[in-house]
């Protein structure tokens, strides 16, 4: 186990959602989306393969024009690179920082959290996340998915 003590850093899952991990449309290999908000602009590359498409995060609805600000992977439609079921339920993250604030809050024997606001990553977590009997099939389970994406 990683750690012994974790203090929450009421991260929300806005913090990791500029770049994330996908399978290349074309290769099925990792790729990177990526968004820049100021320049309302998205992007999806691949070093396997080459792939790359920009897009931009500008949309009109109702002949509206605006800007809209979601995880970098939704302005492709893609497939999120860490993801795996996990019995009944889903685990994934969208990038190795996302992937190491899970491991480091599931490692942990002590979690230790203060001013949280209703609206932090941790506390919107499934329970499965939560649970102390799950703690080492989740280590194994991030583990395993850190093998396969590298």
């Amino acid at each position: 186990m990683k750690t012994e003590r974790f203090n929450d850093q009421n991260k929300r899952l806005t913090d990791f959602r500029t770049e994330v991990l996908v399978f290349c449309p074309t290769c099925r290999r990792q790729a990177v989306a990526s968004v820049d908000y100021t320049s309302k602009k998205s992007r999806l590359q691949c070093i396997s393969c080459g792939y790359n498409k920009e897009k931009t995060t500008e949309t009109r609805v109702f002949g509206i024009k605006g800007h809209i600000e979601v995880a970098a992977h939704i302005y492709f439609s893609a497939e999120l690179w860490l993801v795996h079921t996990f019995k009944d339920d889903v685990f994934w993250a969208y990038n190795y920082a996302h992937l190491d604030y899970l491991e480091s809050y599931i490692s942990a024997k002590l979690r230790e959290h203060k001013d949280r606001s209703h609206f932090t990553l941790l506390e919107k977590l499934p329970k499965f996340y939560h649970d102390a009997k799950n703690r080492s099939a989740l280590l194994k389970l991030i583990n395993k998915m850190r093998k396969r994406s590298r």
